[in-house]
């Protein structure tokens, strides 16, 4: 299993953007050193929480701070962008990062950035498999001839193929309907599993997301791969329970009043109602206790990535969602943890070190006395060598 971050970014409204953007960067480039395998950066327009409108941009800058992490967009809204704009762009940062770069694709999230752009969010599917059909083409070479309702292309081409003439790797964004997943599983796309700790319908479609993605693969005479599958779950863990209850206290709040203006908000429930009832320890003990996200220790982290992986029958990837849950310092200390302590449980490199170290101990007594008989023999040899020698009779 590789381990990555999904980043929207959140940052909690009046905070400096030049800041938070530095502070994003510098989150990857934390990332990057402790040797999580990707990043994922979203678009978005509005909303006060989501500043980035051109998540390449970011890459770009975050590829230059950076060497073995692999970036996507998470995602790019295919909707709101001309083909052949959009595949230029892919292909360019492709080569900017040097094969680095990972093309995610969604229909675009919020409605008031749809509203800004003239666009019918009930056209807005349509139009992602219009456009992604058309990218896809483009940026493996073909000359392409389309039409629609929203773009023209016409003996379109790319000028700039991707790096070292590799295929850059394609990934659909899935939320709740099953759009996403028989997209990708049509065209042989990767996947991206949004709201797979979602208690309300998201869970319990994680567990059906792979049969669906071979049905339409199958259909479409195409194949795919669970290596290509992203499931991004919320995370943030402390060295104990406590610390991360209050480590969260910083946005806990604001992140949930701003998941209450969105595809996951609870139905029937005014937030402000919610808030006003609930005390923080038992907002958190909410999450933890429906399992959409842990606030807590690692021990706790590997409990609910097993959970998905068993629900879902086994996944490539399991992205960490990217808040403003805690402070900087809170999130990076949450990220080291991950690594030391929760990715190695999943890639087997902690077992052989615990393996070794109990062989060690449990047989500290036998060992020891090897040891010290070693030592013992090697001394008791070095006395007789200096007793013949002194007791040696010189030659003239």
């Amino acid at each position: 299993m590789k381990f990555g971050i999904f980043m929207s970014p959140y940052h909690i409204p009046g905070k400096s953007p030049s800041v938070s953007l530095a502070h994003d960067l510098d989150i990857i480039e934390h990332m990057d050193r402790l040797g999580y395998d990707e990043a994922w950066i979203g678009e978005h327009h509005s909303g006060g929480f989501e500043i980035v409108s051109a998540p390449d941009l970011l890459i770009a800058a975050a590829a230059q701070r950076t060497s073995d992490i692999r970036f996507g967009t998470g995602v790019t809204s295919v909707p709101y962008h001309h083909p052949l704009v959009a595949a230029g762009r892919i292909t360019l940062l492709d080569n900017i990062t040097r094969g680095r770069f990972i093309f995610g694709a969604g229909p675009g999230a919020l409605v008031t950035d749809a509203h800004m752009m003239g666009i019918e969010p009930n056209n807005q599917r349509r139009m992602m498999e219009e456009g992604l059909d058309a990218i896809s083409r483009l940026i493996k070479g073909e000359t392409v001839d389309m039409e629609t309702d929203w773009f023209t292309l016409q003996d379109a081409r790319l000028q700039v193929l991707p790096y070292k003439g590799r295929e850059v790797e394609i990934a659909v964004a899935s939320v709740r309907s099953p759009s996403g997943v028989k997209l990708a599983g049509r065209y042989g796309f990767g996947l991206l599993s949004i709201a797979a700790t979602d208690p309300n319908g998201g869970f319990s479609f994680v567990g059906e997301t792979w049969r669906l993605m071979e049905e339409r693969a199958k259909e479409s005479g195409q194949s795919v791969s669970r290596d290509n599958w992203r499931v991004m779950a919320p995370i943030h863990i402390a060295e104990t329970k406590e610390q991360a209850y209050e480590d969260v206290r910083h946005g806990m709040v604001p992140m949930a009043k701003f998941g209450s203006t969105g595809p996951f908000a609870a139905e029937g429930m005014d937030i402000e109602q919610v808030l006003a009832a609930t005390t923080h320890e038992e907002m958190v003990d909410n999450l933890n206790t429906s399992g959409a996200g842990v606030v807590g220790t690692p021990e706790m982290a590997i409990e609910l990535v097993s959970r998905l992986e068993k629900q879902s029958g086994g996944f490539g990837t399991l992205l960490l969602a990217g808040s403003d849950w805690a402070n900087q310092a809170a999130t990076k200390k949450s990220l080291e943890l991950f690594a030391q302590y929760v990715i190695p449980e999943f890639q087997g490199t902690s077992a052989p070190l615990l393996s070794s170290w109990d062989r060690l101990y449990s047989g500290r007594k036998a060992f020891g006395a090897e040891f010290r008989a070693a030592q013992d023999k090697a001394i008791a040899d070095d006395a007789a060598e200096r007793t013949t020698l002194a007791g040696a009779v010189p030659t003239s």
